[in-house]
């Protein structure tokens, strides 16, 4: 599987914007953010001025697929597929991110980022409707069950995560069995994704 091996702090500070991709650590004084909001390398207090249209649509584009974790030939097919259904493109491109399997173990606080919550679904601590599923893109849809598995219960990581995280589970999850599983009760609305990204500029730059 794909995915970026690089230092993520860097990543917050080219948006410079939060995209809490390390957990604990963003809201702590900690996170490089805080120190040096401004972009990374020999030259980056000389990229905080004004730009132009087309890098405000860039750097949207970019800010999406860093928070959710995914790279850009991935992204460009998930924007065709979106593109193709009924409804507004760019809130068919958020949903479709949010209903990834990941992303719904983070959101429903087993995980403290996105990028820990792909570690639990590599190793197999997660099932959909009762089968074992180690695919970190896969969609759940209306009515799916994703609970934790059995071994997850004692690994002492999940088990902080669910006594600590104190993030609310969106309205379209319901929670299940003392928080150990969610179901999927609705698809996303847009007033109920949280994540902070303009996507009328991500479509506007795909429409060029």
């Amino acid at each position: 599987m794909a995915r970026y091996l690089g230092p993520v702090c860097r990543l917050c500070r080219r948006e410079k914007v939060k995209l809490f991709l390390k957990g604990p650590k963003c809201e702590s004084p900690q996170c490089p953010i805080e120190r040096r909001p401004y972009p990374p390398g020999e030259h980056g207090r000389d990229r905080s001025r004004q730009g132009s249209e087309y890098l405000a649509q860039l750097r949207e584009k970019q800010k999406a697929r860093r928070i959710y974790g995914v790279l850009e030939k991935q992204f460009r097919s998930l924007y065709d597929e979106a593109s193709r259904q009924h409804g507004i493109t760019g809130e068919n491109l958020l949903r479709m991110l949010e209903t990834r399997l990941d992303n719904v173990v983070f959101r429903a606080r087993w995980a403290t980022s996105r990028s820990q919550a792909r570690q639990f679904v590599s190793h197999g601590l997660v099932r959909v409707n009762g089968h074992r599923v180690t695919i970190a893109s896969f969609r759940v849809r209306l009515g799916d069950v994703v609970a934790l598995a059995e071994p997850a219960a004692g690994v002492i990581t999940v088990r902080q995560n669910l006594d600590l995280i104190d993030r609310p589970v969106p309205g379209w999850l319901e929670v299940e069995e003392g928080g150990t599983a969610v179901r999927v009760r609705a698809m996303p609305e847009r007033e109920q994704i949280d994540t902070q990204v303009r996507e009328q500029l991500i479509v506007e730059l795909y429409s060029k």
